[in-house]
């Protein structure tokens, strides 16, 4: 939620879900909640047949996670959080770019907002993965973390075993300063795994 530049991704390609669960963002971290967001259509569908709508587990409704639910989501939209993930997004894409675009074995920088991905490759041009035995994802993990940088690394991405990645999802607060520290560390990590 808001990660994307949007409270939503799916609203940047104008798609119009019936249904939105959502729980992780929801909650921010602070409060393990979760809610199902659906259209009028569906909604009037419910109120207009039986009206009955079976849903709930052990703690619905619990105070405390709404009340941190309505935190997150008033920070998100009136807040301009999602806002600010947009713009943020933007620099850390023109960093990434700047830093990776021709990078012989970063086959592609994709993503939105403070949401992206770097993949791997053994070659640029044909973008052939890196051989699997060479545990580029799990070396780049602990480098990066040598370097005191979290992000999530992992393989599997072409079918399970070979393709190389890392995530980075920064906070919503970051400064310029903190993106450009956070590109600095991971092109010290991957240039210490290559």
């Amino acid at each position: 939620m808001g990660r994307t530049g949007t409270l939503f991704a799916c609203e940047q390609d104008d798609v119009r879900p019936d249904i939105v669960t959502i729980a992780k963002g929801l909650g921010a971290g602070y409060q393990p909640i979760g809610a199902m967001i659906c259209s009028g259509e569906i909604y009037s569908a419910i109120e207009n047949g039986t009206g009955f709508f079976q849903h709930g587990h052990t703690y619905m409704g619990h105070p405390i996670a709404c009340a941190a639910a309505n935190a997150v989501v008033t920070k998100l939209t009136d807040g301009g959080y999602a806002d600010r993930a947009a713009k943020m997004g933007n620099y850390l894409n023109d960093a990434l770019q700047a830093e990776f675009g021709q990078h012989p074995h970063v086959g592609d920088i994709r993503g939105r907002g403070m949401f992206r991905g770097l993949e791997f490759v053994a070659d640029r041009d044909s973008k052939s993965p890196f051989d699997p035995n060479l545990k580029i994802a799990a070396r780049l993990k602990a480098a990066a973390m040598d370097n005191g940088l979290i992000c999530y690394p992992m393989n599997g991405t072409i079918d399970g075993v070979r393709g190389d990645h890392v995530l980075l999802a920064p906070p919503f607060i970051c400064t310029n300063a903190q993106i450009d520290e956070l590109v600095d560390k991971l092109s010290a990590s991957l240039t210490a795994v290559l």
